[in-house]
């Protein structure tokens, strides 16, 4: 089933004739640009959009992962919007809107008439306001348009010898931080270099939710006991606490998207 939809979407981006991909370095977009690349091969275009709450460790991974593609790539940097400043509940909107904004203008220099993301068929279940900017923006998601969902994205991805095929899902350092909290770039780069360390000593499915002077780690249900365990505590207060945190707190809930979302009842 998985391959039927495989073979769909090569042959709607065959159609396009040349597209420009968003290319974040993450799953999804590895496989749409791996995808594009096979169907047409040469007349592939991939930029990535480097914003200050942007993970530098996916930017870098990002340009490797294009290189050994042997895809035409390019990396812009982009300012931090004032609007997002404070980090507003809209953020993924007006985001997204910036960002894809961008990279119309450079489609439009290019000559390339489509843009596309890597927007899969499980998105359209989760709170995603950032897919209303892409759809005012007319930009096109192949991958949802064949239907294919995250579980079948990783799998055709294995069986592509894609690297990212088990890549934990990652977003950008915003969602880190509670709305409507003042955001620079000294703690947006606290909390990359926390996770990274995290990342670091064997957590790969990591959030470090930043609430000022409290550090709220998340991890998955099934590894809090390895992280709880006294010389892997010790360890992690300690370097969290001299990137500045007072409190160093483990979410007893474990590891979940959004969870600066929920809301308290």
């Amino acid at each position: 089933m998985s391959r039927d939809k495989y073979e769909t979407l090569l042959a709607d981006l065959r159609s396009m004739e040349r597209v420009l991909v968003a290319f974040s370095g993450g799953v999804d977009s590895v496989f749409l640009l791996h995808a594009a690349n096979q169907a047409l091969p040469g007349k592939v275009f991939a930029v990535t959009l480097s914003a200050p709450y942007t993970p530098q460790a996916e930017v870098k991974e990002a340009i490797a992962l294009a290189r050994d593609m042997n895809v035409r790539h390019e990396l812009v940097n982009v300012s931090f919007p004032e609007e997002l400043r404070n980090n507003p509940a809209e953020r993924c909107y007006l985001c997204k809107r910036e960002l894809f904004l961008q990279l119309k203008s450079i489609a439009e220099a290019e000559g390339i008439d489509h843009i596309l993301d890597g927007t899969n068929m499980d998105d359209l279940d989760d709170h995603r306001p950032g897919r209303k900017a892409l759809l005012e923006l007319g930009i096109r998601s192949p991958l949802q348009d064949a239907g294919l969902t995250k579980q079948e994205i990783r799998a055709l991805s294995k069986e592509e010898a894609l690297p990212t095929w088990n890549k934990p899902n990652g977003t950008c350092l915003l969602t880190r931080i509670p709305h409507d909290t003042d955001v620079d770039e000294p703690e947006l780069r606290r909390i990359e270099e926390g996770e990274l360390f995290l990342k670091s000593i064997g957590f790969s499915s990591v959030r470090l939710r930043s609430h000022g002077e409290l550090a709220r780690i998340e991890v998955t249900e099934e590894v809090i006991p390895d992280l709880v365990a006294p010389h892997v505590r010790r360890q992690i207060d300690a370097h969290l606490k001299r990137l500045g945190y007072r409190h160093v707190t483990l979410d007893m809930a474990g590891y979940r998207m959004g969870s600066l979302n929920e809301q308290t009842v």
